[in-house]
């Protein structure tokens, strides 16, 4: 019983349940650390089922499926594949299909993607009727699609947005009574359940769920209408995502948020609250069906379990399924109240297994491989001390030393966060984008046709007179305006800056500009910058930066060549001290996220590149650039020096 709606309709009546979102990592380290803490989650948290997301035009496809798989079979987790169905391959939605199949997933949650631009996106080598755009233009042609090829086998779930869809092409038409008569012909095609958009207007989702019930159709009376949530990890995220997604912060909410807002730790607590008080409202408003709830995880799962216990989310263990797991106990960590003791753990079968069968010797020598041998008085006994489920959601709650390492990437910070972390890279997973309609990135960027009128682009991004560039969709931040002039000074040379951060020594973490963590702490920052540079300039400067040991730097270009002063070095640029905390060093810069990013500035080129027709001028100019420039990531450790970095690059 693999359907997400067979799964609902099992529970008892009065039953409330949950799934969690996942998107592919971009780095091997962070898929690795994503299925530890995939298997933590499903045993700690047991959500209904999981979804894992499909980049936009199938850009995270094999990823997508990977990661699919190692739910569905691996861990035994209920998966529902997401699925869009524009701009990319037409074999690409078959082969998609045909291997969820395979996988044994039996749901699919049907979406369209980004608007069909097929001038844009079409592949010159492959004829025109691979266009998937041809078939599919909207999400319902999609849902036909499934039902016509595959009848009743997928349990297919559509989208929803309880304050309206967000067509920036169409901003006077965010109104979820626009929407209607599409969800409702989705619906019949053969929608079997509907997940919402994020919000955190609990009044517009009662709106809207009282809408779609008593609609005159009754397609919407009895189906599963399951409510988005994202767990609030950052002020900075939330608002990012929030301008993204067009999801109304009502007053009230931004304000308890804005009085907290310089103390990552205290904005988690106070977001965990505000989600617990929109599922506490959700789950007292009658339903036709049980209420369940979706939560965009961001691959972080501190928040989202905080809530699930909070709201008695969390399903009891039945009496013939395992409770106890293994896992590696340190001398602090606390049971939580109501943890089993040791002696009183049972074990089950699955501890000490792995996928491979091991030696008995008589002792480990120094050239022993503990993976494929184990001692006599090893045989048989379990490696790790047992933990209950109890124990194994307090870890996942960041409780004692586990947790704290569990946990140790809870201060995401986008790509610029470590590597290894599941939630390194973009916030949402959907792969490169300009994040904007192609009429309002024609409005703002214009037609430049020369180097010079790409480099005044930057130039008014710097100085406040344009609101985004392709790589940032949003003005400078406080930080940032701090080097104003020095970044004028490098994008005045045509080196054009998309990140920086100036140095900082000690300030409080509390301070209005460049503090962040818990309020009883002090940050520090390494200077950096990142620009893209023309490579006649790129060499020269390597030369100078091969003389000095203060800087490391990596760089890279559209064709794959790559440059590091030392390629195995990791730099953490930005660090904060703490009272009773290990330190914590949210911004590191290294090789391997670095070339996680490079692939993707340079795929942001294209994207740009393509909102031109074919042949014009703006084209073949971006077209030459994307060949010719490199991106390089420049770091001055002497963080005492404060215009050290500045006075280096501005030397002619």
């Amino acid at each position: 019983m693999e359907k997400v709606t067979d799964k609902i309709a099992a529970l008892p009546s009065d039953a409330h349940y949950f799934s969690l979102e996942f998107f592919p990592p971009k780095t091997a380290m962070g898929f690795a650390n994503l299925q530890n803490r995939l298997e933590r989650m499903s045993r700690a948290l047991r959500p209904l089922f999981v979804t894992v997301t499909w980049g936009a035009g199938g850009s995270t496809a094999t990823k997508s499926l990977e990661l699919a798989e190692i739910c569905q079979r691996q861990l035994g987790l209920t998966t529902c594949l997401h699925l869009t169905c524009t701009n990319m391959s037409r074999s690409l939605v078959d082969d998609a299909l045909e291997q969820a199949k395979a996988l044994g997933i039996r749901n699919i949650l049907a979406l369209r993607g980004d608007a069909p631009r097929s001038e844009e996106y079409r592949n010159e080598e492959k004829p025109e009727e691979e266009d998937s755009n041809n078939d599919f233009t909207w999400a319902i042609d999609l849902v036909r699609y499934i039902r016509k090829q595959y009848g009743d086998y997928f349990c297919i779930g559509v989208a929803a947005y309880p304050e309206g869809h967000s067509d920036q092409s169409h901003p006077q038409d965010q109104d979820p009574l626009f929407d209607l008569p599409y969800l409702v012909e989705k619906t019949k095609a053969g929608a079997d359940f509907i997940m919402t958009q994020l919000f955190f207007d609990v009044e517009a989702f009662d709106k809207f769920e009282k809408l779609l019930r008593e609609h005159e159709s009754g397609v919407f009376k009895t189906i599963p209408i399951i409510p988005g949530l994202m767990p609030i990890q950052s002020y900075q995220i939330l608002r990012r995502v929030t301008k993204l997604s067009h999801a109304k912060l009502p007053d009230k909410l931004l304000t308890r948020l804005d009085a907290v807002k310089g103390d990552d730790e205290l904005v988690k607590q106070v977001g965990v609250e505000i989600l617990s008080e929109v599922i506490d409202h959700v789950k007292t408003t009658p339903s036709p069906v049980r209420r369940g709830f979706h939560f965009y995880t961001l691959n972080l799962e501190k928040a989202v379990a905080h809530i699930l216990e909070r709201c008695h989310l969390i399903p009891p263990i039945q009496p013939d399924e395992d409770e106890a797991v293994a896992v590696d106990f340190s001398k602090d960590f606390v049971p939580p109240e109501g943890a089993l003791k040791s002696k009183h753990r049972r074990r089950v079968s699955s501890v000490n297994s792995g996928p491979r069968n091991r030696v008995v010797v008589e002792t480990h020598t120094k050239s022993s491989n503990t993976s494929f041998e184990a001692r006599e008085d090893e045989a048989g006994v379990p490696r790790d001390p047992i933990n209950t489920r109890a124990n194994t959601l307090a870890i996942s709650e960041g409780e004692g030393s586990l947790g704290r390492e569990a946990t140790w990437d809870d201060f995401p910070n986008g790509r610029w966060g470590d590597a290894r972390s599941p939630a390194f890279g973009e916030i949402d997973g959907y792969g490169p984008s300009l994040h904007l309609p192609t009429p309002q990135a024609l409005k703002l960027w214009g037609h430049p046709v020369t180097v010079e009128e790409v480099s005044n682009i930057f130039r008014r991004h710097i100085s406040g007179d344009l609101d985004a560039l392709p790589w940032s969709e949003e003005g400078l931040n406080p930080e940032t305006n701090t080097i104003r002039n020095e970044l004028l000074r490098l994008n005045g040379k045509g080196w054009w800056s998309v990140a920086s951060q100036p140095a900082v020594n000690g300030l409080k973490s509390t301070d209005p500009i460049f503090g962040w963590g818990p309020r009883n702490g002090f940050v520090f920052q390494k200077p950096f910058v990142e620009l893209f540079i023309p490579s006649a300039d790129w060499f020269k400067l390597q030369a100078r930066l091969d003389q000095t040991d203060q800087m490391t730097y990596f760089a890279g270009n559209k064709a794959g060549h790559f440059s590091a002063s030392n390629e195995e070095s990791v730099n953490p640029v930005t660090w904060g001290t703490f009272a009773g905390k290990e330190i914590i060093t949210p911004t590191i810069v290294e090789s391997v996220s670095f070339r996680a990013w490079l692939e993707e500035a340079f795929s942001i080129w294209a994207e740009w590149q393509r909102i031109y027709p074919t042949r014009s001028a703006t084209s073949k100019l971006l077209g030459g650039i994307m060949n010719d420039y490199w991106l390089v990531n420049i770091i001055h450790h002497g963080y005492l020096e404060k215009g050290a970095l500045w006075d280096f690059l501005n030397e002619d």
